[in-house]
């Protein structure tokens, strides 16, 4: 498996306060991993700079061999709640604004994944259901033909139903060669996805590794040793 993705000593403030420090980290294609850290850790954050949403210097992050801006967008589909329609917006306009400002976009590949997780396209934001629109943001993201697929929480506030519907779309939808790096509280749903997980922790990553090394070195599971190491009682 190649190197998709490398960061270099990132460091990120905002309004003077340091939420990310001295980041190193090599991700490679292929692989599901799990994100994990307490609220506030800087999860979404690395994920925006990994997205290049949010901005720093072009020459800290590497993705599929590019460090611009504009290429690393292309190659990385970041999960958005929406946030910047409005209520009244229909799902079939949202699906329009996707096909026109993402080249990658697969309209037919939306309509397979959106008939499975039972979308309705001619309803509104404002009549989904959280749960549903959880499905929505899951099927426009995984609709985009990219190598790096950064899901933040995906199922936050999720009913079980969806949740499971929700992991079973990314099993399925997902290419052999595209990397998942999900961040969710929901460790216990997600873990038996992951082949990795990279932890943060004062604000930095703590550990990166495998399910499988986690496992013969601890004799835990993913849930267990990420709750030991957030306690304390687990140490490297």
């Amino acid at each position: 498996m190649s190197n998709l993705l490398k960061i270099e000593n990132l460091n990120y403030k905002k309004n003077n306060k340091a939420i990310l420090e001295n980041i190193n980290l090599s991700v490679s294609s292929g692989k599901i991993i799990g994100l994990l850290g307490e609220n506030g850790a800087g999860k979404t954050t690395l994920m925006r700079l990994i997205a290049g949403v949010n901005s720093i210097p072009e020459d800290v992050i590497t993705v599929n061999g590019t460090t611009k801006k504009a290429a690393i967008k292309k190659n990385v589909s970041l999960s958005d709640q929406l946030g910047g329609f409005g209520k009244n917006t229909k799902l079939s306009e949202v699906i329009k604004f996707y096909q026109n400002v993402y080249s990658d976009f697969s309209i037919s590949k939306y309509k397979e994944i959106s008939q499975y997780l039972g979308l309705d396209n001619d309803k509104r934001l404002s009549g989904l259901s959280t749960g549903t629109l959880g499905k929505l943001v899951i099927a426009l993201t995984l609709s985009r033909n990219t190598k790096l697929y950064l899901l933040d929480e995906p199922l936050s506030g999720i009913d079980s139903m969806s949740r499971k519907k929700i992991i079973s779309s990314i099993i399925r939808w997902k290419n052999d060669d595209s990397t998942f790096i999900i961040s969710d509280h929901y460790v216990t749903e997600i873990a038996s996805l992951l082949d990795d997980v990279i932890i943060i922790k004062d604000k930095t990553i703590y550990e990166v590794s495998s399910v499988e090394a986690i496992q013969k070195k601890y004799h835990l599971g993913v849930e267990e040793y990420y709750e030991g190491v957030s306690e304390g009682s687990v140490t490297k």
